[in-house]
């Protein structure tokens, strides 16, 4: 797409009005100079900025701001008098369009455009048009830089480093290059070269350590409604005891899902949805699939997303995964989703319409996202959503066996600095028969606590103690187990 064509095209359709909602308002006024000098030679038409710091400035010639015009009723009733045709580009009047005063001046205007040709652009971040003015509008919506403009975005950032600091070059990773100018997609002209210029600032080179701070940074710029979060922190499988069918699930479709030139032939996995047992790792597994594909962790809270203004709560999460879109390539992490899709009460028409938009876009979506989807309650899931074709696969993480709660032993005992020939792991893990992964977990950081207060050293004993005096999920809520354990049978694929 060609801005400047379009946006030209856009103004010669004799619109009285024409709204742009643009971050990036000096490539804005930028692209509009750059048409006003080109009709300079057809149909002549002056160019006027108006902000209300600086008043009425002309911008085809070089004068100075009236500064007699800078409030708002000011300028309007200017050009509703002026008897020749003109562009004039309102920046950031969208606060003002709340005045029945401002709303008739504009109507005044745009009725008597037959006659004289005054053309007003109302630049800003967010427009909200009158309906009475509707009728009168166009919007032009400027299209993100393409990968071969971020290639010259960054190539110019690149230059500008050399001409600052004389004498030296910016050493460049081919791959990671490669990889920058992917990863800057999605942003505005201003802020991909804003954040190629930190990227190369910090070390006069683009190397693959550059990406996490790229991807942070992109994602502070996009996410402004909260609903998204970054998790700086993930996790590696070498963190996960268990869950060894799922390691291997992952593995198979990493050379697919980063675009390896040997996996080309292959679809690109779209996600899996985790059910089971709470406690026994389904998070931590979340955490560990965006280190295992390479990729930021995104983590959408459904609890933002719900709001008591009809139609808010929609449109949050359209904003919200619009963003996750932009930030491709990435793992979404949707934690419990039941607690988001299932009926709230008196919001079922609501939570009807949230489960409508996402289905849709987990089936209609281009970019490269993979969903990790987790759940505890599964009666609570609809049907649409746990049929064939909405994931690639459903696992079910249950209890771990014996060999996997000696593993998780290790893993959360050696993270404590505790030498594991001072315990007979085997005893251990056979004591915490039923345990999830966080009760063991839990039970170490008691048996730490009580081993300080005797002042001694972790033992075998202490472990086994708090092992008695504990009564994990399983026993308080085996019933719930059970059922929970009958329905995944024959409908899910273990994880172990």
């Amino acid at each position: 797409m060609d801005d400047n064509h379009d946006l030209e095209l856009i103004l010669r359709s004799r619109t009285p009005i024409v709204i742009i909602e643009s971050q990036d308002e000096a490539r804005m006024l930028q692209l509009l100079q750059s048409i006003a000098l080109r009709r300079s030679t057809t149909s002549y038409m002056p160019l006027f900025r108006w902000s209300i710091t600086d008043g009425l400035q002309r911008l085809d010639i070089s004068l100075e701001p009236q500064l007699l015009n800078s409030e708002p009723s000011d300028v309007l009733k200017h050009i509703r008098a002026v008897t020749k045709p003109g562009i004039y580009v309102l920046l950031d009047f969208h606060p003002f369009l709340d005045d029945p005063v401002h709303v008739r001046l504009l109507k005044d205007i745009c009725i008597q455009f037959r006659d004289i040709e005054r053309q007003i652009i109302l630049i800003s971040h967010k427009v909200t048009v009158p309906r009475e003015l509707e009728v009168y509008c166009a919007r032009f919506n400027m299209a993100l830089p393409s990968e071969r403009e971020r290639s010259r975005i960054v190539q110019k950032a690149v230059d500008e480093y050399a001409r600052e600091n004389p004498g030296s070059k910016v050493q460049i990773d081919p791959k990671a290059h490669k990889l920058l100018i992917k990863n800057l997609a999605g942003l505005s002209y201003a802020d991909t070269g804003r954040l190629a210029r930190n990227a190369i600032s910090v070390d006069g080179a683009i190397t693959k350590s550059d990406l996490p701070h790229v991807m942070q940074a992109k994602y502070e710029l996009l996410n402004r409604g909260g609903a998204l979060q970054f998790e700086y922190d993930t996790a590696t499988f070498s963190d996960v005891g268990g869950l060894s069918r799922l390691k291997a699930w992952l593995s198979q479709r990493r050379p697919a899902f980063r675009g390896d030139e040997n996996a080309s032939h292959l679809d690109t996995p779209k996600g899996l949805l985790l059910l089971g047992i709470q406690g026994c790792g389904k998070s931590l597994a979340a955490k560990a699939t965006a280190t295992i594909f390479g990729v930021p962790l995104l983590r959408l809270d459904f609890g933002t997303i719900y709001d008591k203004y009809h139609g808010e709560t929609e449109r949050k999460l359209r904003e919200s995964l619009k963003t996750v879109d932009v930030m491709s390539p990435c793992v979404l992490w949707i934690d419990e989703i039941e607690k988001g899709i299932a009926g709230r009460g008196g919001e079922t028409g609501t939570t009807q319409r949230v489960l409508g938009t996402f289905l849709t876009w987990l089936a209609e979506r281009k970019s490269h996202v993979f969903v990790v989807a987790t759940a505890n309650d599964l009666s609570a899931l609809p049907p649409e959503l746990v049929r064939k074709g909405r994931f690639d696969e459903i696992f079910f993480v249950d209890l771990p066996s014996a060999e996997v709660r000696a593993t998780i032993l290790a893993i959360h005992l050696s993270r404590r600095d505790q030498p594991l020939g001072n315990f007979d792991i085997i005893e251990l893990a056979a004591a915490m028969d039923g345990f999830s992964g966080a009760e063991i977990e839990q039970a170490i950081v008691a048996s730490l606590y009580a081993a300080y207060a005797k002042q001694q050293s972790l033992a075998t004993s202490h472990l086994l103690a708090e092992v008695e005096r504990t009564r994990p999920l399983s026993v308080v809520m085996s019933e719930n187990i059970s059922a929970m354990r009958s329905w995944a049978t024959g409908r899910t694929v273990p994880c172990d």
